[in-house]
């Protein structure tokens, strides 16, 4: 590094002076197998409807469905958009152990599947990015995993990975040392990141 580039300063944003913004690197997962950008393309394109009626694999319908709104405990729905392969993540590859990937909430899961692949996509590597000035700017918030955990196994759930599998402060703090950021404002967290 030379002189003037260790005196440079950071570019500021401003009202009156936007800075452009560019996506360097993709990758997503939404409902009707569209896991990631050209299949996610694909399915616009076809103009499929990837809402389907809730999968017997998801749960059992005839034990939550009531035509009722409002029922306790119950849903009005039998509708949803639902991801694949969340019972897929390779915890080794991301230096998870069994244990802790069993209770970490599928929002994690993927959340470090994609955003490995953004950055692969981005012709980066995490070793690259590790201790960069490289922030993590993530919008998540709910806990649903983590209540039907505590429902299901009760008090014998908790262990040390109930809190660092389930809690949304954690989302961004995995396998990256960088400025990080978990927030519960999902659509404005593109917002903070640039403030």
């Amino acid at each position: 590094m030379n002189a003037a580039a260790s005196t440079q300063q950071p570019l500021r944003m401003s009202a009156d002076r936007p800075e452009p913004i560019a996506i360097v690197g993709i990758g997503c997962r939404f409902p009707g197998k569209a896991n990631g950008p050209e299949a996610f393309w694909q399915l616009l394109c076809d103009g499929v409807d990837a809402i389907t009626e809730i999968p017997s694999d998801r749960w059992s319908i005839q034990s939550f469905y009531n035509r009722e709104a409002g029922t306790p405990g119950k849903t009005n729905s039998k509708w949803g958009g639902f991801v694949d392969g969340i019972d897929k993540f390779d915890a080794g590859f991301f230096g998870i152990s069994p244990r802790e990937a069993a209770f970490m909430d599928p929002q994690q899961r993927i959340l470090l599947e994609v955003a490995y692949e953004a950055i692969e996509d981005a012709g980066e590597t995490l070793e690259r990015l590790s201790g960069s000035k490289t922030g993590v700017f993530i919008g998540i918030s709910t806990s649903d995993y983590n209540q039907i955990v505590s429902a299901r196994d009760g008090r014998d759930a908790i262990d040390a990975h109930t809190a660092t599998g389930a809690v949304a402060s954690i989302a961004a703090n995995r396998n990256l040392r960088a400025p990080l950021s978990a927030a519960a404002i999902d659509c404005s967290i593109s917002s903070v990141s640039l403030a």
